[in-house]
């Protein structure tokens, strides 16, 4: 499991937006590619977006060009804008590693019981 804690979330009324904070917790970003998830109605535990150690990034198609992701791995942080927020962007949000078998003998991010809040109106 990873030791991380997200901070940031929040109420807001569409459009507005919001900027969520992910820091380890006694621990350096080790893994390739860092992300942010959340959970959709459909009970899916969905990346929103991702970085790579390179600075390569990964958006959803429903948030690219509304969402920013960053990071700075030396200080241990990862960030994620969120600027034109929708209704249907109102989940919890969770910042792990991105891993291929989340799902398959891994509790995906969404199921951990961390993450900060985000609310949509």
């Amino acid at each position: 499991h990873v030791q991380l804690v997200e901070s940031g979330g929040g109420s807001v009324q569409a459009g507005g937006s919001l900027r969520l904070s992910c820091v380890a917790s006694g621990f350096t970003f080790d893994e390739d590619v860092m992300g942010w998830y959340r959970q959709t109605p459909g009970n899916v535990c969905e990346l929103v977006a991702s970085i790579s150690t390179d600075g390569t990034t990964y958006y959803v198609e429903s948030v690219k060009g509304r969402f920013t992701i960053s990071q700075d791995r030396v200080k241990d942080s990862m960030w994620l804008q969120m600027d034109t927020l929708k209704p249907e962007d109102t989940s919890t949000y969770t910042c792990a590693e991105v891993r291929g078998d989340y799902g398959v003998g891994f509790p995906p991010p969404c199921t951990w019981g961390r993450g900060t809040q985000v609310t949509v109106s």
